[in-house]
């Protein structure tokens, strides 16, 4: 039984009297513990279908299925992390790390005595009483995303977390992601609209059509893990990348090619 399943997903938005595809016959098959990534055009629909799995939208047609249990509609299943942060400006981190646990009603004291370690293990330490205006865009970014592995789900949807960092502070965190993803073993759902981190990231890649959103194609990455920047120079990187750039280089100008 796969870990999470999209089946014969459809999404349409009525504009104008007219019916729209935003995602159109979308399926998906993915493996407890794996790391995967979706890519695509800008307006694809990557979001839309993120929102569809974690319950904030329903799909038109189709099924959404956790551990073999329909969740369409239903929130809660999933963590989700979008490109802002939206850490609470007048929340301390730790207080703004601890928000998923208070909120699934564990005591504020438990909630402490299990992050705090984690946060000085994973590089927040020392940071517990500042407020997200006094980090950097990379430590607000850890904390978001200490904030979501804490609400404890098995998956972890990842909506361009590193989009808006500069790409030296990106690689830092695409490697402290990794490590963190092997730690916790979760299964991790990431959108970015760049493929070298696609790539350095990623198990397997889905590359969605322009709109409507179809799945274009579901590519294998046959990169061995542990990864470094010397992963960015291996001719299998560089073969897959330009797999992906001819996928992609009819369908709009979303993706960042330079990378």
């Amino acid at each position: 039984m796969y870990k999470l399943e999209v089946r014969n997903t459809n999404k349409i938005f009525k504009k104008e009297g007219k019916e729209v595809f935003a995602l159109k016959d979308a399926n998906m098959q993915i493996e407890a513990g794996k790391f995967v990534s979706i890519i695509g055009p800008s307006g694809c629909g990557k979001s839309t279908l993120f929102n569809i799995i974690a319950g904030l939208l329903k799909p038109s047609t189709g099924k959404i299925l956790l551990d073999g249990k329909d969740i369409v509609g239903k929130n809660g299943n999933v963590g989700y992390m979008l490109q802002k942060d939206l850490l609470l400006p007048w929340r301390t981190i730790l207080e703004n790390v601890i928000l998923g646990l208070e909120m699934k009603g564990v005591s504020k004291k438990a909630a402490v005595n299990r992050a705090v370690p984690l946060m000085h293990k994973y590089g927040l330490g020392g940071f517990e009483h500042h407020y997200p205006d006094e980090l950097s865009g990379g430590m607000r970014q850890r904390a978001a995303l200490m904030r979501t592995l804490l609400y404890d789900q098995d998956i972890i949807l990842l909506d361009e977390p590193f989009g808006a960092l500069d790409a030296q502070t990106r690689l830092l965190m695409q490697t402290w992601l990794l490590q963190i993803w092997t730690d916790f073993k979760k299964t991790i759902l990431f959108v970015t609209h760049d493929i070298d981190e696609a790539i350095y990231l990623s198990d397997e890649i889905y590359v969605l059509s322009p709109r409507p959103g179809r799945i274009k194609e579901k590519v294998t990455v046959p990169l061995a893990r542990p990864r470094n920047e010397n992963t960015l120079l291996d001719q299998a990187f560089i073969t897959l990348k330009k797999h992906l750039f001819e996928l992609l280089k009819d369908e709009g100008d979303g993706l960042n090619k330079a990378n």
